[in-house]
């Protein structure tokens, strides 16, 4: 793509990267030694800036802190087999972060800054983005207020961020997940659509008590009856019941998962039935009792696909098939490894080269 945006380019005196681990790094842990940093000001979008990582000042007062003016993307880029650094899906995250800077009356990120100033960044720290297998390099996109003011009002000002670091695998093992009845993550006409900073505060709390309880995550459901089912933990959920893969239709309540959306249309181009409709949780408990139901698992940017093998409901943990055993899950997530790896065709257009 053209670059229309001027970019200016501070480096850092000593790389990080000799003394990190690329193999096997630990999520959301260590970072990349550059950020990009772009201000709105005065109304308008300003240079973008790549500067070595490092922490940032902001007032006591920003809104930010006391209102979670904030929201945020998350994608990844790989090394693929000849050697070319791609991003999977970039340009839908630009435009789902549009989505959500809209419900947060925010100003939108173009999509010129949003693709430049990841390719610049990639470009300046390519050496952090390996080939070996299961690893990736995160890219964490996003836009705080700036505005050091305690009235509730949206900003005048924002920052806009790009931060990155080596990644390997979300979840080490298959999930065990307690279906929630008692918290809501999200309600209609809310922000459960918008990847913003207050929909995953308010999960903590229930996400907590469920892992005293020996689960990993939750699978939430509707905030009106708890009878219906609608992501797991950050990432949307897919259920195979006759060899049918059915997952909840998004809405004002269920994010719009670009992996998920991957999937489905994988699974449609594979000549599968593919239903979007409201999953109710009894249907879900009936068929695992009837031995209908052959696969559950989570589906999100940072764990790609999570198998789930135990689902917990009303104090009864009902076991699922054996991980080892699930063709589709296992299909869906061999196809996307190897779109993104450059072993298979990307047919879908999904694959952004830098």
């Amino acid at each position: 793509m053209s670059i229309d945006r001027k970019v200016s380019i501070t480096k850092i005196s000593q790389s990080k990267l000799e003394a990190t681990d690329l193999i096997s790094p630990i999520f959301g842990k260590v970072y990349s030694d550059h950020m990009l940093r772009c201000d709105f000001k005065k109304g308008a979008w300003q240079d973008l800036k790549i500067i070595p990582y490092a922490d940032i000042s902001i007032s006591p007062a920003n809104s930010t802190l006391h209102y979670a003016a904030t929201i945020f993307e998350g994608l990844k880029a790989y090394r693929n087999i000849h050697e070319e650094i791609v991003v999977f899906r970039l340009q839908d995250n630009a435009k789902r972060m549009m989505v959500s800077a809209a419900r947060m009356c925010m100003p939108v990120v173009p999509e010129s800054i949003f693709m430049t100033g990841i390719s610049e960044l990639l470009k300046v720290d390519e050496n952090w983005i390996t080939n070996h297998p299961g690893t990736s390099l995160y890219i964490r996109p996003f836009q705080i207020a700036m505005d050091p003011y305690l009235g509730i009002r949206p900003s005048d000002d924002y920052t806009f961020m790009i931060i990155t670091g080596p990644v390997g695998a979300y979840y080490s093992q298959p999930l065990k997940v307690k279906i929630e009845t008692n918290y809501a993550r999200a309600v209609v006409g809310g922000t459960g659509f918008a990847k913003t900073g207050g929909n995953y505060a308010a999960a903590l709390k229930p996400a907590l008590e469920a892992q005293k309880k020996g689960y990993d995550q939750l699978i939430w459901t509707d905030a009106v009856s708890h009878e219906y089912i609608e992501e797991s933990g950050t990432m949307n959920i897919m259920f195979i019941i006759k060899d049918i893969l059915i997952t909840a239709p998004i809405g004002d309540t269920i994010l719009n998962g670009i992996t998920r959306d991957s999937i489905l249309t994988i699974a449609k181009d594979q000549g599968m039935e593919v239903e979007e409709r409201p999953i109710a949780v009894s249907e879900i408990i009936q068929s695992i009792e009837q031995g209908n139901l052959q696969e559950v698992f989570g589906v999100g940017t940072a764990a790609t696909v999570a198998p789930i093998k135990t689902i917990g409901y009303n104090g009864v943990d009902y076991e699922l098939s054996d991980v080892e055993s699930r063709k589709y899950s296992l299909g869906f997530l061999d196809t996307l490894d190897k779109i993104k790896s450059g072993v298979m065709e990307d047919k879908f257009g999904w694959i952004y080269k830098i």
